[in-house]
């Protein structure tokens, strides 16, 4: 069983901030070659301290090898529009030759009002959350099967290849101004379901993580609008704290490494047990 995914080449979306950027400085720590990609270049160029003209990580310190060699590049587009996808297939196989993995924790939350017929919420979510993860997973996993014919010998790997979305306990959970989030989320884990059965007979799997109680970027902005929630959220949760975005990166290892090479269409909650909880107080009803 090896958890090692050294010398893979990674592709993350949504690296510029918390879950994504975690899973991101995961990889690359992990000895991976990592291609980040995020719609905010600025952001993105500041966390890895990159050049956004260049998209290299540059040296850092007198032990650094040269910039050509470094395990990190960064993409800046947006992954709703197809071109966008393309050139980031592209830009990956021109830095790295190849793609090993695909982690797609490129996400949006946003409050909608589950009344108001006018409200375009959910269409912006599903395209968001949905339709890139959806489209750029295609786009992958035609080049991994391509990989795979090129690569072809006696000894023939039992995966070619790894998928990871990231979806929210949201997708089995209600909280009605989050309708739009909680579909998206829903529709992602089907996703998930319905690719890993498509793509199994070309030895690409395909799992997903669901996580919740977790200091994603989101969360953090709305613990700062609503002092109470982060009480709110450590009360619900049987585990008692409110666990770091760095804890769902090695989920998200584990399911891209070998350890985990049968496995695939399942959906790993990282939620400290709240999807597991009644929140009626059984005592009383």
């Amino acid at each position: 069983m090896s958890f090692s995914i050294s010398g893979k080449s990674v592709i993350v979306t949504g690296a510029a901030n918390g879950v994504g950027l975690a899973i991101a400085r995961h990889f690359a720590d992990s000895g991976a070659r990592v291609m980040c990609a995020d719609m905010d270049e600025i952001k993105l160029a500041g966390e890895f301290g990159a050049n956004p003209d260049r998209d290299v990580l540059p040296d850092a310190g007198e032990d650094a090898v040269d910039e050509d060699a470094s395990n990190v590049r960064i993409f800046a587009g947006d992954l709703r529009e197809k071109l966008t996808i393309a050139n980031l297939l592209s830009a990956t196989i021109d830095a790295f030759d190849r793609v090993d993995i695909l982690v797609n924790a490129s996400r949006q939350v946003m409050a909608m009002d589950p009344l108001d017929s006018d409200d375009k919420t959910v269409e912006a979510l599903i395209d968001q959350n949905l339709m890139t993860a959806l489209k750029l997973s295609q786009a992958v996993a035609k080049r991994m099967i391509q990989q795979a014919k090129d690569e072809a010998g006696e000894d023939e790997p039992q995966s070619i290849g790894a998928i990871v979305n990231l979806t929210s306990i949201a997708a089995i959970r209600t909280r009605p101004q989050l309708m739009g989030f909680s579909i998206a989320s829903a529709a992602l884990e089907q996703m998930t379901r319905s690719l890993a059965v498509a793509l199994a007979p070309h030895r690409i799997r395909v799992n997903a993580v669901g996580f919740g109680s977790v200091m994603s970027a989101s969360l953090r902005e709305a613990c700062s609008a609503e002092p109470t929630l982060r009480e709110e959220v450590i009360h619900g949760t049987p585990l008692g704290r409110i666990a770091e975005a760095g804890e769902v990166a090695e989920a998200v290892h584990f399911l891209a490494a070998d350890a985990s090479r049968f496995m695939t269409g399942q959906v790993v909650m990282v939620d400290g047990g709240r999807t597991v909880i009644d929140v009626v107080d059984t005592d009383r009803h």
